[in-house]
């Protein structure tokens, strides 16, 4: 097993990466709010930095909306101040009054006995759910407890494997089926290991191919519903790469329909100008995002916080 970061501070760590939505959307914004005092044709020139940055037009309006009356009424006059007011406003956006914990932690059962907490991780494949899987092993790990794996991505040989890997990387055990085997049995004897085991966390790895709505229906909602026989699934997390901006958001809605997604983690947050897509997925979701992805580290997986995030691009 290697060495782990700690999760804390993570993302404060991590604050050089986010630096392409600094410049495009944080430094942007800035240049364009100056002193406050502007015309209509600036009004323009900041909503259309919000749609580029992948804020989506609903969001975008609330936070003009904001700006406006925030500046008004602060009686804006330094650069400073319209810094100030803009940082309020985004952070007010993101809701930082959202519960963002992963709920992974052991409780009783239906029989009163302890069984460990629940976690499916769904997405498409590529924006990097079983990375994520691993990634989030770790974090969990470097808190002290312990995690059990499942790879109930049995049609994707190559999935199993990697997820072998991190669970080595992790000190975290494995459960696996045969190439093939249905995941929703995997899911189940994962489940049930890790109770005997008592484990603190049972982390399963599903399925993510979206050729057709129903065929992910059936099989994701079929995992929830096998698990669900023994004790509750506490937590699904919707995996999404940033990078895909809007294209992502008609992926999630397709997974918010399967099963009931209880938090979002975006990867590739580093990789992408388009910042504001955190506002527009919890907008449009109306789940918090609760894991940022920001590099290709084995411990680039960080617990999102909205303050840091908003000083992070303004800074």
């Amino acid at each position: 097993m290697e060495p782990i970061d700690a999760p804390a501070g993570r993302l404060v760590r991590l604050r050089g990466r986010l630096s392409r939505s600094r410049s495009a959307f944080g430094q942007s914004l800035l240049g364009l709010l100056g002193a406050g005092d502007l015309d209509e044709d600036s009004w323009t020139d900041v909503e259309d930095t919000l749609l580029l940055a992948d804020l989506g037009a609903a969001t975008t309006a609330e936070i003009v909306e904001r700006l406006r009356t925030e500046l008004a009424q602060r009686g804006v006059r330094t650069a400073e101040q319209a810094r100030a007011a803009l940082r309020d406003v985004l952070i007010e956006a993101l809701r930082p009054e959202l519960d963002r914990s992963v709920r992974a932690l052991p409780h009783d059962g239906a029989d009163g006995a302890s069984v460990p907490g629940v976690v499916l991780i769904a997405g498409v494949n590529g924006t990097g759910k079983t990375t994520t899987t691993g990634k989030l092993a770790r974090v969990l790990v470097a808190d002290g407890r312990r995690v059990l794996l499942g790879a109930a991505d049995t049609f994707r040989a190559a999935a199993v494997d990697q997820l072998v890997t991190w669970g080595e990387r992790a000190g975290a055990e494995v459960v696996r089926g045969a190439e093939g085997a249905d995941p929703a049995s995997v899911a189940f004897d994962a489940v049930k290991r890790g109770s005997a085991d008592g484990v603190d966390t049972v982390l399963i790895d599903t399925a993510g191919r979206l050729h057709t709505k129903t065929g992910l229906m059936d099989e994701l909602g079929k995992v929830k519903r096998v698990v669900s026989k023994q004790t509750e699934v506490d937590e699904v997390l919707l995996v999404l790469d940033a990078t895909t901006g809007q294209n992502g958001m008609t992926q999630a809605k397709v997974f918010r329909e399967v099963v009931d997604v209880t938090g979002i983690v975006l990867t590739k947050l580093d990789g992408t100008a388009k910042g504001g897509i955190v506002f527009h997925v919890q907008r449009e979701l109306g789940v918090p995002v609760k894991l940022v992805g920001l590099g290709e580290g084995v411990d680039d997986l960080a617990p999102f916080e909205p303050v840091a995030f908003v000083d992070a691009l303004l800074d």
